[in-house]
């Protein structure tokens, strides 16, 4: 198949690429590469595409001709980030994503696989919910991503699938590596300090999922048959994957050697708070996860100690996407509108 990935060069979009070249399918990226500066460990991990450098905004329906299928991924990826402007946020991830998903339909694809977000449960307490439970977005992140739903769904027809993949929070290794998600942060602050700093009362239950059980979902979604995703949403994780933040902290104390749990001063609840039912997504389309809590922070711990990871690297622009971006802003790089000005511009061509 014949796929449009946008945000390629992103934290999932790093790791989706190649498993999609191994599974076969003909990739094309788009990108505008806002942190290119981010990259963790090897850039030669970063798989090479044909790919088109432009922001999503910016997007033609003659980019999206003779693709069989968009996977969109690019957006404003966390709720501090989200949280920068608001309204930037929702021209961003809900205006562009629904321009893009129109100008898809008009160019003849056929399938359009959103990545959305278990974020749009929001503020709904301990009960298990399906996908047909009311979603309580508590950030413009959250509501920006139903939003999209809502708007994909009524662009369905018999030429057009949308399929909504509402991702449980993701973690692990990429070369687009973000330490702004819970597991991944616990692990780089018991690597680098000894301690695992809890920033909330810890009691906030999350669906976690490895970011290639991810790529597997939209994998999933691509070879399932069309009436099997057609319009259709799919939480994306598994149901025992779920914990409170406390008990992924003591995850991470059982990987790390030596560290120990400490919570922040002042730390309170997290108003987002939800766990997930994961079951719709296997009697469907036969999708299982591979990876636990337990062999991600496994893992990430292995890829800390590689590159001697600081406290000052993982906290500060290099990482966090927030301080990258506020780092841009600061020096002339981005306009306020997210825009790469014409300089830097030039240096991405």
């Amino acid at each position: 198949m014949r796929v449009l990935v946008t945000g390629h060069r992103g934290y999932i979009g790093a790791v989706l690429t190649p498993m999609f070249l191994e599974a076969g399918h003909e990739v094309t990226g788009l990108d505008s590469d806002l942190f290119r500066a981010c990259t963790f460990g090897d850039p030669a991990a970063l798989a090479t595409v044909p790919s088109l450098t432009i922001d999503l905004r910016d997007v033609r329906e003659s980019d999206l001709r003779g693709f069989d299928a968009v996977v969109h991924l690019a957006a404003l990826s966390n709720d501090p980030l989200g949280d920068l402007d608001p309204e930037l946020t929702y021209a961003i991830n809900h205006g562009a994503s629904i321009r893009l998903a129109t100008l898809a339909k008009a160019a003849g694809v056929s399938r359009f696989v959103f990545s959305s977000s278990c974020s749009n449960y929001g503020a709904a307490g301990s009960d298990m919910l399906d996908e047909s439970a009311s979603l309580r977005p508590v950030t413009p992140y959250g509501t920006s991503k139903v939003l999209v739903e809502q708007d994909l769904a009524a662009l369905a027809d018999d030429t057009f699938s949308p399929t909504s993949l509402r991702n449980a929070t993701a973690y692990g290794v990429s070369a687009r590596l973000r330490f702004d998600i819970v597991l991944n942060n616990l692990v780089a602050w018991a690597f680098t300090t000894g301690r695992v700093l809890i920033k909330s009362d810890g009691s906030p239950w999350r669906p976690i999922v490895h970011i290639r059980d991810i790529a597997r979902a939209f994998l999933a979604v691509l070879d399932a048959p069309r009436d099997a995703i057609h319009n259709e949403t799919f939480n994306v994780g598994s149901t025992a994957e779920n914990y409170q933040i406390r008990d992924i902290a003591t995850i991470v104390a059982g990987v790390v050697p030596g560290c120990r749990v400490d919570y922040a001063p002042g730390a309170s609840p997290d108003t987002r708070n939800y766990r997930v039912r994961c079951d719709k997504i296997t009697e469907r389309l036969g999708y299982t996860t591979t990876w636990t809590a337990q062999d991600g922070a496994a893992e990430l711990l292995d890829a800390y100690r590689e590159v001697g990871l600081t406290l000052d690297e993982f906290e500060g622009p290099r990482y966090q996407r927030i301080a990258h971006v506020r780092s841009l802003l600061a020096d002339g790089t981005l306009g306020a509108d997210l825009r790469f000005r014409a300089a830097a511009r030039s240096q991405l061509a």
